[in-house]
This record gives structure tokens, C-alpha cells and sequence, in this order.
């Protein structure tokens, strides 16, 4: 699939965990970007099952691009699961094509340092799944920080969490990956539950999806139906939030989002508030920059979006796949 954009589209490395919102990632970053390639890792789901689920949208979609595995579980501690929100295979709600082709030979963690090495400062990394991948990437290649023309996550929240009160579910299922992608030096825009809980999609969205008459419109329908009920079931909330994709707004509609530089600190020593993402948005005037704060790189941090505009941007894109 080609990039429908008239500047030239960003090139782009997806690494993902599918995942409802993961999937809908897939296809907005093939329609409007230069995707270079996709890694699975754990997270929504065990790895098996997120390689084959991102392998089951390409085939929906005749994508082509590779699709390399990355690895099964954190830095420390056991892999965690959204089988609560996203159900059993991570993409329950819709039968997808069975994958025509195998996941790219290479191991994901070699595939990104691959990649950046190819085209220093060009290659930007959007993570959308727990940060083991980067993690390891950096370890392994030290050079990979400066390669890259920067880190787009989704992840964190510069207030209430999803998984714990204060954690979000990507930072928490790997903590220790996160610190480490945080100070790395690399440049680094982090799109967190803050914002992506205002990109709601509700039953309006399903219902324009099931009418497209489509095949990724009628797979999308099941898929977002079924996201919404867990939502609706698990959280008490009208609508199921479009967390991934707004990563990928960060680089088509940045007009959007609104952002504020602050260091990231992720807590890792708090069994109470381990994942959690501590940003300073005090908004200091000059007088006050010497009250403790945070310390490390400063990270863009995403603090508003307008969610209304978002969700229908990418609903679009997912309804042209069809025509």
C-alpha cells in the first residue's frame, strides 16, 4: 500500500503488540506513512499470537512489509496480559485472513538496529507495545540512540493509569525497559492515557465501519464492537479508547496534540506505584525552576489532543481501504 500524503510521508518502524488499537495502528501507518517494517512484542497478548495478529492485518489488507518477533517477556519479572480488554487471541471480535507468509527471519531487536543503521537520523520508531524491544536494541547497539531521528510511544499518563491507579499498561508490563528508553538520549514524544482516553470510539464509529460493506470495514466492526463491550464492561466508560493511533498522529496531524517538555521519571522502586510515569507540568516561571524537580533527558509529552478529530481521521483511513 502506498502513503496517500502530498509531502513526503515519515519513514517509519512499527513496533506493536495486536491489540484492537495496535491493529488500527497497521493500517493507518500503511495508508499514511512510510512503514518500513513491523516488530511484535509481548503485551495485549503473548508474542505467538501478536506476530501472528499483526501478520492476520496485513493479509487483510495486502500489506507486505516484515514482520519480525521480538521478544516474549520483560527485563525482569513474568509477562503480564490485556485478555480483559482484548480477549483471548488479543484480536478477538472479527475472523481474519490466515497469514499467507512466515515472520521475517530476522529477530525484531536485529531488525530495528538494522534499519537505523541503514539511513542514520531518517528512521522514526513508533512503540505502541511494552518497551522491551527499544530496550534491548539500545543495550545492544549503544549507537541506536543517536541513529534514530526519534522515539514515538504510546504509553504512560501524566495522570490516572489503566492497569494499576497510577500505571498505564505498556510502561507497567516493562518498567525497567521504559526507564531505560527514557534515558536513552534519544528524542523522544511520549503519547499517553492523558490523551488518548479524549480519542473515544463509540458505537457511531461501528456502525459507519459495518456499513462501508467491506471487508476491512466489516472486520473492523467486529473487531472495534468487541474492544467497546470489554471497555464498556471492565472500565464503565461509553467508549473504548484509540491508544495507539494517536502515536502515529503525532507525525500526520500534529496540529492535533499539544505538548509539554518535561523529564520522565518511571518508577521502579514502589510496589504501589511501580510503571507509574511522574512528568512536571508546573509550568515553573524562571523564579521557580529551582524547586526540586525531575532529573534525565527532556521528553516531549503529550497534554492535549483533540480526540473528536482524531478517532474520525483514523476511521477514514480504514474506510478507504475498501474503495
Amino acid at each position: 500500500m502506498t502513503a496517500s500524503l502530498a509531502r513526503p510521508p515519515a519513514r517509519i518502524l512499527l513496533d506493536c503488540d495486536p491489540g484492537h488499537d495496535d491493529a488500527m495502528a497497521i493500517v493507518y501507518a500503511a495508508r499514511r506513512l512510510d512503514l518500513v517494517g513491523i516488530t511484535t512484542v509481548f503485551g495485549n497478548t503473548p508474542l505467538a499470537h501478536t506476530t501472528r495478529n499483526a501478520l492476520a492485518v496485513c493479509e487483510l489488507i495486502g500489506l507486505t512489509v516484515p514482520v519480525a518477533a521480538g521478544m516474549a517477556g520483560p527485563l525482569l519479572g513474568t509477562p503480564a496480559s490485556a485478555a480483559h480488554i482484548h480477549g483471548r487471541t488479543g484480536l478477538d471480535g472479527a475472523v481474519l485472513p490466515e497469514p499467507r507468509r512466515a515472520p521475517h527471519g530476522q529477530h525484531a531487536v536485529a531488525f530495528l538496529i538494522e534499519q537505523a543503521r541503514a539511513a542514520p537520523g531518517e528512521l522514526t520508531l513508533v512503540a505502541v507495545g511494552p518497551l522491551t524491544n527499544v530496550a534491548v536494541a539500545l543495550r545492544t547497539e549503544p549507537r541506536l540512540a543517536g541513529w534514530l531521528r526519534e522515539i514515538v510511544l504510546m504509553g504512560g499518563s501524566t495522570d490516572v493509569g489503566n492497569i494499576t491507579p497510577q500505571a498505564e499498561f505498556n510502561i507497567h508490563c516493562d518498567p525497567e525497559a521504559a526507564a531505560a528508553v527514557f534515558a536513552s538520549g534519544a528524542p523522544v514524544r511520549m503519547v499517553g492515557l492523558n490523551v488518548t482516553r479524549q480519542a473515544g470510539i463509540g458505537p457511531a464509529h461501528v456502525e459507519r465501519l459495518a456499513a462501508s460493506g467491506g471487508p476491512v470495514g466489516r472486520a473492523f466492526a467486529g473487531l472495534l464492537g468487541f474492544y467497546l463491550e470489554r471497555t464498556r464492561a471492565v472500565y464503565g466508560r461509553d467508549t473504548a479508547a484509540m491508544h495507539d493511533p494517536c502515536a502515529l498522529l503525532a507525525l500526520t496531524e500534529p496540529d492535533l496534540l499539544h505538548w509539554h517538555d518535561t523529564p520522565v521519571h518511571v518508577e521502579l522502586a514502589s510496589p504501589a506505584l511501580r510503571g507509574m510515569t511522574a512528568c512536571d507540568l508546573r509550568g515553573l516561571s524562571a523564579q521557580g525552576r529551582g524547586l526540586p524537580g525531575l532529573s534525565g533527558p527532556a521528553v516531549r509529552v503529550a497534554v492535549g489532543i483533540d480526540g473528536a478529530m482524531a478517532v474520525d481521521r483514523v476511521v477514514a483511513e480504514l474506510l478507504a481501504c475498501d474503495r
